[in-house]
C-alpha cells in the first residue's frame, strides 16, 4: 500500500462539493485498503495512545459550526487486530503504548476519510501523537512500515502550514510569501526524500515561525515520511491549492 500524507480540512469540508470529489478521486486511484491507520494532529498523548477498537461516537473537537456538523455520523468499523498489529511492532522498536479504547475519531480522521470512504466500511484505527520531535516520530512511522504489506493504509493527518492566527476568509484570499515559501520548500524536500532536512525543518525551513506556530500539523507528514524511508517510492501531491490564503492543501502520497 501506498502512504499519505493528507490536508485534512474543516468540518465544512464535508459539505463541499468540490473537496469531497477531490478526495474521492484520490481515493479511487488509491488500492482498496484493509484498513486505515492514522496519525491526527488533533490527538496529542504520550506514550503512543491506540484508540478505540470498536465503532464509538466521533469527537467534535471544533466550535461555532452548523449544527448539523455536531450530527455528522461514520461509523466505521473498528479494527483490532491491526491495534494488536501496531501494538506488537511498536514495542519491536522500543516504542511504548496505552490503550485508550473509548477514545473516538477527531475530526482529523473522520472528515477526510468521511471523503474518501462515504460508505463507512474500511476498518479504520487512530493512535496519538505523542511527542513533536521529528526523529521519533520518523521511528515510530518506520517501526509501522510492514503493515502496508498487509493492506494497511498509513495516514498522516494534518496542514504543511497552519497559522490560523492568519485566517483570511475572503474569496480568493491572496497567498502571503511566507506561506509559499515554506510550502515550496516542504515540497522540494519531501519530492527529493530529504530527510536529514526535514529532520531539521525548525531551523532550515524559510518562514517557519508564521507557518507553524505551533507543530502539531506539519509533524504528522514525519510519520508517513518514516514509513516509506526504507524503499523507493515515488513521491506525488494528489491535492495541491490553498485555503483562507495561507493554508496549503498540498497533500502527499508515497508509492
Amino acid at each position: 500500500m501506498p502512504v499519505i500524507f493528507m490536508a485534512h480540512g474543516q468540518p465544512m469540508w464535508s459539505l463541499d462539493g468540490a473537496r469531497i470529489a477531490d478526495f474521492r478521486g484520490w481515493a479511487a486511484n488509491l488500492p482498496r485498503p484493509r484498513s486505515v491507520l492514522v496519525v491526527s494532529a488533533h490527538w496529542e498523548a504520550a506514550p503512543v495512545a491506540i484508540g478505540a477498537t470498536t465503532t464509538v461516537p466521533l469527537i467534535y473537537d471544533f466550535s461555532g459550526f452548523p449544527p448539523e456538523l455536531y450530527r455528522n455520523q461514520y461509523p466505521a468499523p473498528g479494527a483490532p487486530d491491526l491495534a494488536n498489529e501496531v501494538e506488537r511492532r511498536l514495542a519491536i522498536a522500543s516504542i511504548p503504548t496505552v490503550r485508550q479504547p473509548s477514545r473516538g475519531l477527531d475530526h482529523g480522521a473522520y472528515v477526510p476519510l468521511q471523503m474518501m470512504y462515504p460508505a463507512a466500511d474500511v476498518p479504520i484505527l487512530q493512535i496519538s501523537l505523542p511527542t513533536m520531535q521529528p526523529g521519533p516520530l520518523l521511528a515510530i512511522g518506520r517501526a509501522l512500515a510492514p503493515l502496508r504489506d498487509d493492506g494497511v493504509l498509513i495516514v498522516g493527518s494534518g496542514f504543511l502550514t497552519h497559522n490560523l492566527r492568519r485566517f483570511d476568509p475572503r474569496p480568493g484570499a491572496p497567498t502571503p510569501a511566507w506561506a509559499a515559501e515554506f510550502d515550496a520548500w516542504a515540497a522540494e524536500a519531501i519530492s527529493k526524500r530529504d530527510v536529514d532536512t526535514l529532520l531539521q525543518y525548525r531551523e532550515r525551513a524559510p518562514g517557519v515561525s508564521l507557518a507553524l506556530p505551533t507543530h502539531e500539523h506539519f509533524v504528522p507528514v514525519l510519520v508517513a515520511m518514516g514509513a516509506s524511508i526504507d524503499v523507493a517510492d515515488a513521491v506525488t501531491f494528489p491535492i495541491l491549492g490553498w485555503e483562507a490564503g495561507s493554508l496549503t492543501r498540498r497533500s502527499v502520497q508515497f508509492g
